[in-house]
């Protein structure tokens, strides 16, 4: 898997190899065995708002928008970018009392696993989908 990481922010530090740690341990941790490229992106709320606005017509800043480009069925191969807002992570980081970087890690294993099909629109899906970031986060 070549996993691109893209800086276009300059408040939060990135930490390329981290972030592509996490991507990978994700993957191991749910048996995924795909090739493929995931490129992620850390932007500001308005470039985020955008991209909501223009892929899911969502007039709203977001944490994180995951977008799966390999096509329906596809199992052996992955192509995805997944585009993350490092101003949600600070605000939300003061929130939860932790870092930014904390929740840059968060944001990116949710990316990850709404690539692989998770959801997190019902009660249930939402539980399910806390209990594997907070599994990843934490190792």
């Amino acid at each position: 898997m070549k996993i691109t990481i893209k800086n276009f922010q300059k408040k939060v530090p990135i930490y390329p190899k981290r972030i592509k740690n996490t991507i990978l341990k994700v993957f191991s941790g749910e048996g995924v065995k795909k090739s493929g490229e995931i490129t992620v992106c850390f932007v500001d709320d308005k470039k985020i708002k955008g991209l909501n606005r223009k892929f899911l017509h969502r007039y709203i800043a977001t944490d994180v928008l995951a977008f799966d480009l390999s096509g329906e069925g596809n199992k052996k191969v992955m192509f995805a970018d997944i585009a993350i807002s490092t101003e949600a992570a600070i605000r939300n980081a003061k929130v939860f009392k932790v870092t930014p970087l904390y929740e840059l890690s968060l944001y990116v294993i949710h990316g990850v696993l709404h690539l692989l099909g998770y959801r997190d629109r019902s009660v249930k899906q939402k539980i399910i989908m806390r209990k594997k970031e907070k599994k990843y986060v934490n190792s």
